[in-house]
């Protein structure tokens, strides 16, 4: 499998801080999407790029694979499912090679002199899912984890990482819209009381009447959570 991922570099696109950089936020596109994507649907919800003083933002895109939904058709997804369910069992293989391949991501901005505390993992829909693996199999020690528009299925490797953990789990955010019709709120709320019961420190956010998308309401309240997570210098002080 090392060479399966040795291979991989995903392509990726960044936002500068302002000023210093002191930390870093990866932030993972949806389905079918790119990195370049997921920027600019930011970026005209909030009129303006999700920028910060001091965080380094990176949006990668999932190298194109074939997507068992869309009957083996090649799209820029993290990992294969076998359905878009909650009810069934996970694609752990192709899981567990993207685990590998964004690791490396981290590992760069640690070479770089960012402190492991100090980076952010999240991302939408599929994207949330991947952050989710990402971090509370792989790398439980980062600063924190957001899930928009996501969910884990029922027996998801997550929850069994998380049975056999006695150290201090990173906190996450969850948002999911009341109307979204592609990734039931339902599975999003059944998702976050699992983790809650995992000793994961969570709090659920319902959007009422939004569908399977970002809002300017919403990425307000991940800005400031973001915040919250990673202050900046002079907050620290």
């Amino acid at each position: 499998m090392a060479a399966a991922s040795g291979s991989i570099r995903v392509q990726r696109c960044m936002v500068s801080p302002a000023g210093r950089h002191s930390a870093s936020l990866i932030f993972l596109h949806g389905s079918g999407d790119s990195g370049q994507g997921l920027r600019t649907w930011i970026k005209q919800v909030l009129n303006q790029d999700l920028t910060f003083q001091h965080i380094k933002i990176i949006y990668p895109t999932a190298p194109p694979r074939p997507y068992t939904p869309m009957k083996g058709g090649i799209s820029n997804v993290w990992f294969d499912r076998f359905k878009i369910s909650n009810d069934c069992p996970e694609h752990l293989e192709s899981i567990n090679v993207m685990c590998k391949v964004l690791t490396d991501l981290i590992d760069d901005e640690v070479k770089s002199g960012i402190k492991k505390n100090r980076i952010l993992i999240g991302g939408f829909s599929m994207g949330g899912c991947m952050a989710m693996h990402l971090v509370y199999r792989n790398h439980q020690d980062v600063a924190g984890v957001f899930a928009l528009s996501s969910f884990l299925n029922k027996t998801s490797a997550v929850y069994q990482a998380l049975q056999e953990s006695d150290g201090v789990l990173p906190e996450l955010f969850q948002c999911h819209g009341t109307a979204d019709e592609l990734v039931p709120h339902s599975w999003g709320e059944e998702t976050n009381s699992v983790l809650k019961s995992l000793r994961v420190s969570t709090k659920f956010h319902s959007l009422p009447g939004v569908y399977h998308e970002l809002g300017k309401a919403e990425l307000e309240e991940l800005k400031s959570w973001i915040l919250q997570k990673l202050p900046g210098e002079m907050e620290k002080k």
